[in-house]
């Protein structure tokens, strides 16, 4: 008795261990963020930070607007999500609503191997392969560009709204699609009427979570987007997302401790408030529309 009382408190004393480690981590990223934050602005105006619209950091003539690379961060987002959102919530329905058990079993692990790809492998396939494939359909396309950076990031977030979305439709009970069969409905109806806004809140946290992805990739914007910072909604012309910047920077283009080296941390924590606030939203969302069953 007096041994399982000492083996479950050394167990719960190693999952407080993991659980503190996780929280000093983000704790200290923080704190990082906002000491080297508040050390650029003492440089930089917030309000041009805030307002500007060029972005020229590492040129001789200087302007911090971080909304140039704000508009190409979420320009290829919302690209991306226009692309997964559609085939991964039609993947969902089908699995839930049409594909025989085996097939399911065997579909589901054959999409989530997407989210195991490399993610520079995925930029360099939009380069060589969508790009080219692209401006034979629209030759002004420039070989950098936010269109075909984003069609890819689109592909590699497909399982996070398919595998997410599919789970909250499972999670919706059986009675439910059995009454709305029992009532004449067909599968089509059965999943539109009843599946799909009964598992709403979590697919909407799906999409969500599947946004704060596409908005915090890397290699993918840096291989195929270019690295030029433009305040524009045009998704054929280069532009440079947050992430990408931090590339370049940390990559060497700027003396450690300088200015221009202390961008990457406003933009870091720019980075940082955009994906908490999404992150925060979608938990809120889950915790007050998710439906609960008896």
């Amino acid at each position: 008795m007096y041994y399982m009382k000492y083996k479950e408190k050394l167990i719960e004393i190693f999952f407080k261990f993991c659980a503190s480690i996780t929280i000093f981590t983000t704790i200290g990223i923080i704190a990082v963020l906002l000491f080297e934050s508040i050390s650029f602005f003492r440089d930089v105006s917030i309000f041009e930070f805030l307002t500007d619209t060029q972005w020229t950091p590492l040129f001789s003539e200087k302007h911090f607007g971080i909304l140039a690379l704000v508009s190409g961060t979420f320009l290829t987002a919302s690209i991306a999500i226009a692309v997964a959102l559609p085939i991964g919530l039609t993947i969902a329905i089908y699995l839930n609503m049409y594909a025989p058990k085996s097939f399911r079993k065997t579909l589901k692990p054959f999409l989530e191997i997407l989210a195991a790809i490399p993610t520079v492998v995925y930029g360099f396939f939009a380069l060589t392969i969508v790009t080219p494939f692209l401006q034979t359909i629209y030759p002004d396309l420039e070989t950098f560009n936010s269109l075909s950076a984003g069609v890819v990031m689109g592909i590699m977030i497909i399982p996070f709204i398919s595998s997410l979305s599919e789970d909250a439709l499972y999670a919706v009970p059986k009675s439910l699609k059995l009454a709305a069969f029992g009532m004449g409905s067909t599968r089509f109806q059965t999943a539109f009427k009843v599946m799909v806004p009964a598992a709403s809140s979590g697919i909407i946290v799906s999409v969500i979570l599947a946004i704060s992805r596409a908005i915090g990739e890397t290699m993918i914007v840096a291989i195929a987007a270019g690295q030029q910072p433009q305040f524009t909604l045009n998704p054929t012309v280069p532009v440079q997302t947050i992430t990408s910047f931090i590339v370049q920077v940390s990559s060497g283009d700027a003396p450690q401790g300088s200015v221009e080296y202390k961008t990457i941390f406003a933009a870091g924590l720019t980075l940082f408030l955009f994906t908490f606030t999404l992150n925060s939203i979608s938990f809120w969302i889950k915790k007050k529309y998710q439906e609960k069953y008896e």
